[in-house]
């Protein structure tokens, strides 16, 4: 298969540059937010099933030799995989890595801000869609607005610069709490980048209401993803989906970036919690 590098520059069919992926490392979460998660939960898989840390290095090394040097890590919530810290130290030192990021709803940042800043993360999103303690509640159904609050401080604490909060707009939900959230963010030192609230099963259906940062319009994506269960998917809005070649990650990758296609349409093979947005 043909694919475009030039000097560390992998290209879609679509001459945009790819250069980030976002790992998936559990489609479990502590949460069970509205939008994104079934109230029940979701059944577990098996270990197994599930990709390894080992094969994430691996597919990390393959995707640095691509011309990849942004990796984010998500979930579901990856602050509640098993030893992550170790994973964090493993991408880390993959030579070409010149950021590393991770996406958490801030549960558990109280307890492991430190740790993260010490493993190597370079920057996080903290995923918080309002300041009111019963709208919180409401969105998220399981869990206090406060380890939130405290995770944020500790963050603050641990020296990251950069920290970005994601608020998803939701019509008639938080919309009146946009200009809240700015002045919360400018008091932390953080920034806010607003989510336009969007169903996976039609990408027309992203409320283009509000100024937002997010999704990417579709000319300027630059990222592939990879599920926790080790498939690539090269549009978020697609069910186009490359199952990894443990023995030859970097195919894999060549064949999930040229496989992007030049506009998302609908994904019905995913849900938010398996790919991390």
């Amino acid at each position: 298969m043909k694919y475009l590098r030039m000097s560390w520059l992998m290209l879609d069919k679509f001459n945009r540059e790819i250069n980030y992926l976002r790992i998936s490392v559990t489609d479990r979460c502590n949460l069970r937010c509205t939008y994104c998660m079934p109230s029940e939960g979701i059944p577990k898989k098996k270990h197994m099933d599930i990709i390894s840390y080992e094969d994430i290095i691996k597919i990390v090394r393959s995707a640095v030799e691509i011309g990849i040097n942004k990796i984010r890590i998500t979930g579901g919530e990856p602050l509640v995989r098993k030893d992550i810290i170790s994973l964090i130290k493993g991408i880390k030192s993959v030579p070409g890595v010149k950021e590393l990021v991770i996406t958490t709803n801030g549960v558990l940042l109280e307890k492991m801000a430190e740790d993260l800043k010490r493993a190597g993360i370079d920057r996080i999103n903290i995923s918080l869609d309002t300041l009111d303690e019963k709208k919180y509640k409401e969105l998220v159904r399981v869990g206090e607005i406060s380890h939130v609050l405290k995770g944020i401080e500790k963050v603050i604490e641990a020296g990251f610069t950069g920290t970005k909060i994601n608020m998803v707009l939701i019509p008639g939900f938080n919309d009146n709490e946009i200009e809240d959230m700015k002045k919360f963010c400018k008091s932390k030192g953080l920034s806010l980048q607003r989510i336009n609230h969007y169903s996976l099963h039609d990408i027309n259906s992203i409320n283009r209401k509000y100024e937002a940062e997010r999704p990417l319009k579709c000319s300027v994506c630059n990222r592939i993803r990879l599920t926790s269960e080790g498939k690539l998917k090269p549009c978020l809005f697609s069910d186009i989906e490359i199952p990894l070649d443990k023995d030859d990650p970097e195919r894999s990758l060549r064949q999930a970036v040229l496989s992007k296609p030049r506009h998302g349409s609908m994904n019905n093979t995913s849900g938010n919690w398996e790919i991390g947005g």
